[in-house]
């Protein structure tokens, strides 16, 4: 009964923070945004009972733009 409830929080804060990655002016503000949208859609894919896909989202696409703007 949870699932579909963190399904939908989930999917809006994606869309939240894609948004918010298109509308940031600075660069960095983008870059956490993009990071914020990459975790939420981690959080989906757990949420489907797909773990290796999330925990891959997480290491190398939110590591890799944490690295790129270090």
């Amino acid at each position: 009964m949870l699932a579909p409830v963190l399904f939908f929080l989930f999917a809006a804060v994606a869309i939240a923070a894609s948004i918010g990655t298109l509308l940031a002016r600075n660069p960095v503000n983008s870059a956490l945004s993009l990071i914020v949208n990459l975790l939420a859609v981690a959080s989906l894919y757990l949420t489907l009972n797909a773990a290796f896909i999330g925990i891959v989202q997480v290491l190398v696409y939110a590591g890799a733009i944490m690295v790129l703007f270090l």
